[in-house]
């Protein structure tokens, strides 16, 4: 069955970095588009990023010219490369594959952004 599993998030310093990973399986991992999503606490899951089969890329503004997603396809895992954090950074990330019209989600990783 499809699974995703995030990964690499922590404790960081306003300005620093971090690089998520999500590992996935039980799909063609080089045929579909994947994203990435946050939830900050009391606020709704947004989107933050997207990478497609063929590698284009698009990011919501918040995140624009601070993060990079990419995607390894002989590893079926997508990345969030995320930099100059700011505490509003703050929440759970998610990766998302939506398959056979079903949106698929991992169980998230934490990052808090905090001095």
């Amino acid at each position: 069955q499809v699974q995703l599993v995030e990964s690499g998030g922590g404790l960081v310093q306003p300005g620093g970095s971090l690089r998520l990973s999500c590992a996935t399986s039980g799909f063609l991992f080089g045929s579909y588009s994947l994203g990435w999503f946050r939830q900050a606490p009391g606020k709704q899951r947004e989107w933050v990023a997207t990478i497609t089969a063929g590698a284009e890329t698009t990011y919501s503004d918040s995140v624009k010219g601070r993060f990079t997603i990419s995607r390894d396809n002989a590893k079926s895992t997508v990345y969030l490369q995320t930099s100059s954090l700011k505490a509003e950074d703050t929440a759970v990330y998610y990766c998302k594959v939506t398959r056979l019209f079903t949106d698929y989600w991992g169980p998230g990783t934490q990052v808090t952004v905090s001095s």
